[in-house]
């Protein structure tokens, strides 16, 4: 059986977007593609245009140029319909003042109807948050109330879920288990595309990451191939008559094999490659 052109088609198909706020130009000429089903991260430095991106993708904000499609359809445009099937998790985390949690996703749910909302209490099993469903909102934890977030914005079974830098101020502990909340959403099929500052974040989750500098993608591949798209020269240090000696070549083992050749010990023998944090640092010209 023959998939439908639907089902095969990017989630999202980007070409030359551009957008400029007077005379600065947030967004130029940018060209992205995310898979359906996939986990796709935005990384990049504060201006680089992230948050403009995907708040055009939202359909929350004009592009100047360019041609955009999300889930089939143009966000600038798109109806109720379209947006019922994203789900949005902005930067802000909520605050419903006096409402328990269970009130909170009881209300969001009678939004949608019952027959595209999740039932609240499995949608509260789900992100983690069943303990907690009598507890005020204002009284959630900041790792709590991102989780909250999360529940609000799957809680129509949405296709596509944007993550706009979703563990910022979270400790290691809680940021680890927020990720496993996103693994475990993406193995349910959801398409995620997230935004977010940490390395870290973008190795442990996505499936590709597209590198974004002065409002263009410089890079997209996995977090284990981005290196390929910058300088990957190995790192040789060794010590050698009590100096520290240091090579820089893209065939390690015949250097060293070469430089001891004679008989010399090369003392403290040392071979590094670029990391992540390495090509990033170059992609957006820090090094």
């Amino acid at each position: 059986m023959t998939a439908s052109p639907s089902a095969t088609a990017p989630a999202v198909h980007v070409r030359g977007l551009s957008k400029t706020y007077g005379r600065v130009q947030a967004v130029r000429d940018l060209d992205l593609d995310v898979a359906r089903g996939e986990i796709f991260a935005i990384l990049g430095p504060n201006g680089a245009g992230k948050s403009t991106t995907i708040e055009i993708l939202e359909g929350h904000r004009k592009r100047d140029s360019g041609r955009v499609s999300v889930l089939g359809e143009d966000p600038a445009d798109a109806g109720r319909s379209w947006r019922a099937r994203i789900g949005i998790v902005l930067q802000e985390t909520s605050d419903f003042g006096v409402l328990t949690v269970s009130e909170t996703v009881g209300m969001f749910a009678k939004c949608y109807g019952e027959q595209r909302s999740r039932v609240p209490d499995e949608l509260l099993e789900l992100v983690g948050l069943a303990s907690s469903s009598g507890t005020r909102v204002r009284n959630l934890s900041g790792g709590q109330r991102r989780r909250l977030d999360v529940a609000l914005g799957i809680i129509a079974q949405p296709e596509l879920l944007f993550l706009d830098e979703p563990t910022t101020g979270f400790d290691p502990e809680a940021r680890r288990q927020f990720w496993d909340l996103i693994r475990l959403l993406a193995s349910d099929g959801t398409t995620i595309l997230l935004t977010t500052h940490y390395l870290e974040e973008a190795a442990a989750l996505a499936d590709r990451v597209a590198v974004v500098a002065a409002g263009r993608v410089a890079a997209v591949d996995s977090p284990a191939q981005l290196t390929a798209h910058v300088n990957t020269a190995a790192t040789v240090r060794w010590l050698e008559d009590g100096r520290w000696r240091v090579e820089h070549t893209d065939h390690p083992t015949e250097f060293i094999r070469q430089r001891s050749a004679d008989g010399t010990e090369l003392a403290q023998l040392t071979v590094t490659r670029p990391t992540l944090e390495d090509a990033y640092l170059q992609l957006i010209g820090v090094a």
